[in-house]
């Protein structure tokens, strides 16, 4: 299992009228998780893109427990419980700043090849990164 912890802070533009930050911005918040974790591991989209591999989101799942609120600083642990192969299913732990879980959520992004818009296995150079973590 692959862990990985970033945190942010809730700007003004990403609530509503109450200060809550809007249903739709955590789909932003966990691409902002999700790319950190690359850049630790040593990649990037744009390294794998440029390498002929997108990753497209084709599942999204959240689940709302709490409203984080402007200003707030939230951590936002992203796991990887499983192998990729095709695909990676990321998983999302958001907590605020008393460390309350506030929200949960999956998404699947799949590897597919940019020449032929085919899905493929994932990119042996990100396979050798998160190897060691699932031994």
């Amino acid at each position: 299992m692959f862990e990985f912890t970033t945190q942010l802070r809730v700007r003004y533009g990403e609530t509503d009228q109450m200060g809550y930050v809007y249903y739709g911005n955590y789909a932003e918040f966990y691409e902002v998780a999700r790319v950190e974790m690359l850049r630790t591991l040593g990649t990037s989209y744009k390294l794998m893109e440029e390498s002929g591999v997108m990753m497209p989101v084709v599942e999204l799942h959240c689940k709302y427990l709490k409203p984080a609120l402007y200003d707030q600083i939230i951590t936002i642990k992203v796991i990887l419980d499983e192998m990729p192969r095709a695909g990676m299913r990321f998983k999302y732990m958001l907590y605020n700043e008393d460390n309350e879980l506030i929200n949960t959520g999956e998404t699947l992004l799949v590897f597919v090849k940019m020449d032929t818009n085919k899905i493929c296995f994932i990119p042996k150079e990100l396979a050798a990164k998160l190897k060691p973590y699932f031994e």
